[in-house]
């Protein structure tokens, strides 16, 4: 996993403990002035993650993507924190490049026959992996009672689009074909994941239904990337400092996504296709996220097309803010709502 030894953890482990457990007001003080986009006021612990992100040194998209993946591996887990959980599991699975990991976590006092989650990460296509999100993912079990599925499916630039689509609609046919024996009610099977996971997780809605595949009971989208035809206004307007630059969003395009590849292509962009007969759908979207506009519209679409949604703007918190279950109290209780409304639509 990572050194917890390192300069930068051990800073970032203090003002884990320390100041983001500080008052409301003095944490108001600690941010400075407040931060106001379209009559919407940062979150003083989102200010104070971006300082701390600051200090850490250059952003993963700044750096080789082997090195970038360390990187963003060891502010995951910091920004986590432990998570404790009934039990994990890792295990493979014949996947389409070879073996595809799963990794699988049971709640504590969960017997028999359960809900289930099938998580799919972010980091863009090129970032992440079952490690990066391992805290959301028990964070989620446990908050939900679900038994979680993680998919480390692979990555790009390695192996390109649709490399990733490929492995996760593998993963999911196999958790569904192999319900029973894992301890799962297979129609009570929830798909989810966050950014280019919740690109995922949508993608995989939609095929389920296209092709006539047992289909998700539900969806967990957290704030998705739907659409790489057209650039929603939302990613100029926060496309340098709140955590996802313009700079990640370009590196992510170009290793996933070829040139000559149709970006309008249904395992693209599911804003871009009809999701009529999808799941019913819980969308969250940051207020200072560049994707925040096209979660938005697809939640919208959705809900035109008679699909029943629940959409919440978390208005004060920043992109990424899934990962942060173990640091102040912003982020996770965003995340406790969704893990809420994940279990509501699984009962």
């Amino acid at each position: 996993m990572t050194d917890s030894s390192t300069p930068v953890l051990r800073l970032n482990s203090l003002l884990a403990r320390g100041v983001f457990t500080a008052p409301g007001p003095v944490l108001r003080r600690l941010a400075g002035r407040p931060v106001v986009v379209e009559g919407r006021t940062l979150d003083p612990e989102m200010q104070l993650m971006l300082w701390v992100m600051a200090l850490d040194g250059p952003p993963a998209e700044s750096m080789p993507i082997s090195k970038g993946r360390r990187s963003v591996l060891s502010n995951a887990v910091v920004a986590g924190g432990n998570q404790p959980v009934g039990a994990v599991t890792d295990r493979s699975i014949d996947g389409p490049g070879g073996p595809l990991g799963l990794r699988f976590y049971t709640p504590r006092g969960l017997s028999g026959r359960s809900p289930a989650l099938v998580f799919i990460h972010g980091g863009g296509w090129i970032y992440g992996s079952t490690d990066s999100h391992d805290a959301l993912c028990r964070f989620l079990a446990e908050e939900a009672q679900v038994r979680v599925v993680s998919v480390d499916y692979r990555l790009a630039p390695e192996a390109p689009f649709p490399a990733a689509f490929d492995d996760c609609w593998t993963a999911w046919r196999w958790v569904v074909e192999h319900a029973a024996g894992l301890g799962i009610d297979p129609g009570r099977i929830a798909v989810g994941g966050d950014s280019a996971g919740g690109n995922l997780a949508a993608v995989i809605a939609q095929e389920a239904v296209r092709t006539g595949t047992e289909a998700p009971a539900f969806q967990l989208l957290i704030y998705p990337a739907t659409d790489f035809v057209e650039k929603a206004s939302s990613r100029a307007t926060y496309r340098e400092g709140f955590f996802l630059t313009q700079a990640f969003m370009d590196l992510a395009e170009e290793n996933y996504v070829a040139a000559d590849d149709d970006r309008a292509d249904r395992r693209l962009s599911p804003l871009r296709h009809d999701p009529a007969g999808v799941a019913p759908a819980y969308v969250v979207t940051a207020g200072f996220d560049p994707l925040l506009d096209e979660g938005r519209a697809y939640a919208e679409r959705m809900g035109a097309a008679g699909v029943p949604v629940e959409y919440v703007q978390e208005d004060g918190l920043i992109h990424g803010f899934a990962n942060m279950v173990g640091i102040g109290r912003s982020a996770p209780r965003a995340m406790r709502r969704a893990a809420a409304a994940l279990q509501r639509g699984l009962t």
